[in-house]
């Protein structure tokens, strides 16, 4: 089917006399008739729920929808887009090992990678998104065991390379895991241009409210984990802790990395989605393909806007013909990026804060990707312990801004921009 009609009807085909909008199962266990019958599922060899921490019915329909999404074969979703990467990457390494990833992707993640899982063990070799092909294979080790970066990355908004990526990561047989929050599988679907692993932050576009937090781990079933056994203990030999089994013989391709993650992850840290926040997250999938053209639109129209404003030093913004990254956004995101651009002020730190401060219709939030424009100075909010020189080598220099265009009227959204600017 189309993304539209998946995203209003995927997931979930009611039978007759079933109700229409899926169920939520509030519930934290449920009944079986005989032990052997439990037993069964506790040894993965039948399907069903014993314990929502684990898996839960609702949280299941709606991870079904977000596979269809991105051609996935399957998929779990989590508490966070945190739990999602981390879960995502931790499925696959352990201490001792080693994660390439890009340098621009969100500040969560980057420290997610450098500093508590470097903690685990974990080491990480950051590269610029636009290195070449050489510098990019000069990054790994033999123990090497995932490639990660984002689609568009936050705030940063670089576009990754997909398939440069996805071939260094496959030349080392490990997999490639991109976060493809920003433009969601409306707008690109990774699994198409190499990736294996995809994750989400449905907290943002797919909600699109501002209501839930949640994440979303999609497995494409392409990557051959037998084919690299030695790499991969976890998936390619016994698990002691499950009754012995091996992922990837019993699951194969299609179903090994989600089994495990579930069974193993989730069983463990306990990050799961509850079914309140899956309930809300698809309602909010079924407008998501409507509601990313009008962020693509809005983005755009004040991105243009911005270009043109000589109080405005630079505007970060792939489908700016001016951008870095317009060549690969045309190849990738050929039906548009997202809502969110980020611009620097001429007048620097003290021109940030008041513009900032005259925003009407914007407001002043640490989110981003929902339904109401909302805008952000890091310098001032997020990464207000940097001075200026720390603040530039982080990539969010004081004059920045970061901007997330909402549904609004575009010629709103301008006419609010502009007269906070005339305020400088």
């Amino acid at each position: 089917m189309n993304r539209d009609t998946i995203c209003v009807q995927g997931g979930y085909t009611p039978g007759n006399g079933e109700p229409r909008q899926i169920p939520i199962i509030q519930s934290t266990t449920f009944k079986y008739a005989t032990s052997e019958d439990m037993g069964k599922l506790f040894d993965l060899e039948a399907d069903g729920y014993f314990y929502s921490r684990l898996q839960n019915p609702t949280c299941d329909l709606v991870a079904k929808k977000i596979c269809e999404l991105e051609d996935g074969t399957a998929a779990m979703l989590t508490s966070s887009g945190q739990a999602a990467n981390f879960f995502a990457l931790f499925n696959l390494c352990e201490a001792g090992d080693h994660i390439v990833a890009s340098s621009t992707i969100y500040g969560g993640t980057f420290n997610l990678i450098s500093v508590t899982m470097k903690k685990m063990g974990i080491e990480a070799t950051f590269v610029d998104p636009l290195c070449t092909e050489e510098e990019l294979n000069a990054a790994f080790r033999p123990n090497t065991k995932a490639v990660f970066g984002e689609t568009i990355a936050n705030p940063a908004l670089t576009v990754l390379d997909i398939e440069k990526f996805a071939k260094a990561a496959h030349a080392h047989g490990v997999p490639l895991i991109v976060d493809n929050t920003f433009p969601t599988p409306v707008n690109c679907r990774p699994f198409a241009w190499g990736a294996d692993i995809v994750t989400h932050s449905t907290t943002k576009y797919m909600d699109g409210h501002g209501a839930v937090l949640g994440g979303a781990i999609v497995d494409s079933g392409k990557f051959d984990w037998m084919a690299h056994a030695e790499k991969f203990p976890g998936l390619c030999t016994p698990d002691d802790s499950y009754h012995g089994i091996t992922y990837a013989e019993r699951f194969g391709k299609e179903g090994a990395f989600i089994t495990k993650a579930t069974a193993q992850l989730m069983r463990d840290f306990g990050s799961m989605q509850s079914p309140m926040n899956a309930y809300m997250l698809n309602l909010g999938l079924e407008s998501l393909h409507v509601r990313m053209h009008r962020h693509c639109e809005n983005g755009m129209a004040v991105a243009q806007f911005l270009e043109a404003h000589p109080k405005v030093a630079y505007v970060n913004y792939c489908g700016l013909a001016s951008s870095p990254y317009h060549a690969l956004a045309e190849k990738y995101l050929p039906k548009g990026s997202c809502g969110v651009v980020s611009f620097g002020l001429a007048g620097g730190r003290e021109a940030a804060s008041t513009f900032m401060k005259n925003l009407k219709l914007a407001a002043i939030e640490t989110h981003v990707a929902d339904a109401r424009t909302c805008c952000l100075n890091p310098a001032s909010s997020t990464h207000r312990q940097m001075n200026d020189e720390q603040l530039k080598a982080a990539g969010v220099p004081a004059e920045l801004v970061r901007m997330s265009c909402g549904l609004e009227s575009s010629e709103d959204l301008i006419a609010d921009i502009a007269q906070a600017l005339d305020k400088i």
